[in-house]
């Protein structure tokens, strides 16, 4: 049974019905593993997993899923987490490396395109983005990230290089609130956000991006360009995250990344008990909200082809 046909099996009746269909081939196992996990069933979800495996033993998405799986049997879901050390591995490896050098080198073009520049950088990061772009005819630097141990880095870094800046340790939305009840009124030259966005609901981006609007005349954002998908279990869907999820395993050697990062994200778009934390979109849509917001000049053009999708800078005016 394809995974389009056990789809419409689950919409219709229910988990219990797929876990006794007869499955086809290798994806068909790992889609009935990724409903299991969803259900919280993990022995039948390492079982299908392990049965992927063996029916396709060259593939890094089922082969890793099986290990990925057994450590939640021995450790528990609660015990397996991203971990620090794999995500640095993973931010500063793999494709990662084109990435920010690409999104560096792009701002700062668009920084040297000024004669003096003031710059608010919503979700800084550790600050891969902003850091290398940086350049001396900036006047006043405005840092904000809601995490404190990335906002120290960063600031860590602009304090070694004597760069003078403002720190604001809160999230775009409370940054927006004490702006509103002080009567705040600031304006900068301009206002980016590199992959910070794509963490905030998408109800909630034209409050975001109408203040931008009003705070500034110049707006970059970059961010992935996502396809849609409706359903979390759509075939369609699966058969996306498993595919890029193979070119990004192929990018890093050994299991710190694929266990300690990558695995944990991407059964996490199927953990029906966790809440939601990512709102990755088309690209068109980004750039349709900056038009709504009144934007006049909109612009997107390809940045990198990224394994998980191809990043894109949209600029609005």
């Amino acid at each position: 049974m394809a995974i389009q046909q056990l789809w419409q099996l689950y919409r219709t009746q229910g988990y219990d019905a797929v876990r006794n269909a007869s499955m086809i081939n290798a994806l068909d196992h790992f889609y009935v593993a990724l409903l299991a996990f969803g259900e919280e069933a993990f022995a039948q979800a390492t079982t299908s997993a392990h049965r992927a495996a063996e029916l396709d033993p060259k593939h890094p998405v089922f082969v890793q899923g099986a290990a990925y799986l057994d450590r939640i049997m021995e450790q528990g879901k609660a015990g397996v987490y991203v971990d620090g050390e794999a995500f640095a591995a993973f931010i500063r490896g793999g494709g990662n490396v084109g990435l920010y050098a690409a999104i560096s080198n792009e701002l700062r073009a668009i920084y040297q395109s000024y004669e003096t520049l003031t710059l608010l950088d919503i979700g800084v990061g550790d600050g891969f983005a902003l850091l290398p772009a940086l350049t001396n005819n900036i006047t006043q630097l405005d840092v904000l990230e809601p995490s404190e141990a990335m906002l120290v880095n960063t600031t860590a870094q602009l304090d070694s290089w004597g760069v003078t800046y403002r720190a604001h340790h809160t999230t775009i939305q409370e940054f927006m609130r004490i702006g509103r009840e002080e009567g705040f009124d600031e304006q900068w030259n301009l206002i980016q956000a590199t992959w910070s966005l794509q963490s905030i609901h998408p109800d909630q981006r034209p409050a975001i991006f109408g203040w931008m609007r009003r705070h500034s005349q110049h707006v970059v954002i970059a961010e992935f360009d996502v396809p849609g998908f409706s359903e979390q279990y759509a075939p369609e869907r699966v058969q996306y995250i498993v595919d890029r999820y193979q070119k990004g395993l192929a990018e890093y050697e050994g299991d710190q990344v694929a266990q300690g990062f990558l695995m944990p994200v991407m059964f996490g778009y199927f953990d029906r008990s966790a809440s939601r934390t990512n709102y990755e979109e088309p690209i068109q849509s980004w750039a349709d909200k900056l038009l709504e917001a009144g934007f006049e000049d909109v612009q997107a053009r390809l940045l990198y082809h990224y394994w998980w999708a191809d990043a894109y800078v949209v600029e609005g005016r």
